[in-house]
């Protein structure tokens, strides 16, 4: 009674929680409705229905919008009146007591110069340039989030059907320890040692359920199919290092950054456009009494810029200040894409050798320890527990081999899609 005991009690914990065993369960079915999805459909569709991406498109067609007004010449005013009209004598309060009593008329038309248009006209085009540049490095980040979140789902359904397939392969031996242990063939020791393992591999199995829901999720948040299935050839884990290192002074990040500077360049010019002087013009008819006559007035005003110490100079000097921090701020993006590049090529070597050596040595030297086992076994010569081990330890070389490799096709993913070109 006491061997069967503990067992039972197993058994009603198991049937308090039917619930935990049927979420794990489900999770581990791919959705009924799952359709196949390539890395280059799902990079393709991440572009083409990505909200960043709209978003970005937006902020550009605005700017393209507002630039068609950059260096417009301000509206006319309208000017309306009553001039000359009697307040005290004779004629108060009378408008035909005084030849000089008239209606005005009057259009005034402002001109800046032609520095300081040709200046908002720049401004105006550099933000298109920016916003472009903006949109396209939105989209590098677009397209290396869904290509991560692709492999990422393609490699965590992999270690999912090797570790499956593992232990289908262990579980018969799992049994013949129980069996051996049973006879008095194998050490007491080898049930519990059997158990251990078997839960092991269960934790491991849920760990790898769980990773193949969220990178699916992930997928999903930029394919815009929550069911989508990985499809088609494996990642890349090539790398055109020489081309990454010679584009990356076409970066977008760099080209809204030389916007910026450009756009700051056309603030100074705009702020120095306010030391020249002003036009403006003004046409006015004065509407008279019939005995007296009608009149026409045309008048030029100009802006006098005399307090620029005081007034443009302080401006001047402020965006000139604003030139200098875009020009510097160009320069640290450039060292933090550099610095960033050159850390994300050393993670990529270190992540191919170690690539390297499970696919060449580890699972290699694991499935010959595997194979030797298992003959002697067949000879008398290994026991079951000594077959399970190296079957154990070939699946966990295989599992390895997946995680590796999921890790250096990430990384050529990222720097691929950051550091490359846009397509």
């Amino acid at each position: 009674m006491t061997l069967l005991f503990p067992r039972a009690r197993r058994e009603r914990r198991r049937a308090r929680w039917p619930g935990l065993a049927a979420a794990a369960a489900w999770l581990a079915v791919a959705p009924a409705a799952a359709a196949p999805i390539t890395l280059a459909a799902a990079l393709e569709r991440a572009e083409a229905q990505a909200p960043e991406l709209q978003a970005a498109a937006l902020q550009e067609e605005a700017a393209r919008a507002a630039s068609r007004a950059a260096g417009a010449l301000p509206d006319p005013k309208l000017q309306l009146g009553l001039e000359n009209v009697p307040v005290s004598g004779r004629g108060a309060g009378r408008f035909d007591a005084d030849e000089m009593t008239m209606a005005r008329f009057g259009l005034t038309q402002e001109l800046p110069n032609g520095a300081k248009r040709r200046a908002e006209r720049e401004r105006a085009q550099t933000g298109i340039v920016a916003a472009f540049a903006a949109r396209r490095a939105t989209g590098r980040d677009v397209r290396a989030a869904a290509a991560a979140a692709w492999v990422d789902l393609y490699y965590a359904e992999r270690r999912l059907a090797a570790l499956d397939q593992a232990v289908a392969t262990l579980s018969p031996l799992w049994d013949a320890a129980f069996a051996s242990v049973a006879s008095g063939a194998a050490r007491p020791a080898a049930g519990p040692e059997a158990q251990r393992l078997r839960a092991e591999l269960a934790d491991r199995r849920s760990e790898l359920v769980a990773a193949v829901a969220v990178a699916r999720a992930r997928l999903g948040r930029w394919s815009g199919d929550t069911a989508a299935e990985p499809a088609g050839p494996a990642p890349p884990l090539d790398l055109d290092v020489a081309g990454l290192r010679a584009g990356l002074d076409r970066h977008p990040l760099l080209e809204v950054r030389d916007a910026s500077i450009r756009q700051a360049g056309a603030e100074v010019d705009l702020a120095r456009a306010g030391k020249r002087p002003d036009l403006g013009l003004e046409l006015a008819y004065q509407r008279r009494d019939p005995m007296f006559g009608d009149m026409v007035s045309v008048g030029v005003t100009v802006s006098l810029p005399v307090f620029a110490r005081t007034r443009q100079e302080p401006i001047i000097a402020a965006r000139t200040a604003a030139f200098g921090q875009a020009r510097a701020e160009r320069d640290a993006a450039a060292r933090g894409l550099a610095a960033e590049l050159e850390a994300g090529l050393a993670d990529y070597a270190m992540l191919g050798e170690r690539w390297l050596r499970a696919r060449d040595t580890l699972l290699p030297l694991a499935r010959t320890r595997a194979d030797l086992e298992t003959a002697s076994y067949a000879a008398g010569r290994a026991g079951v527990a000594d077959v399970t081990e190296a079957l154990s330890a070939r699946a966990e070389a295989h599992l390895t081999l997946l995680e590796r490799e999921a890790a250096l096709a990430r990384a050529t993913a990222r720097l691929t899609h950051t550091f490359g070109s846009d397509r």
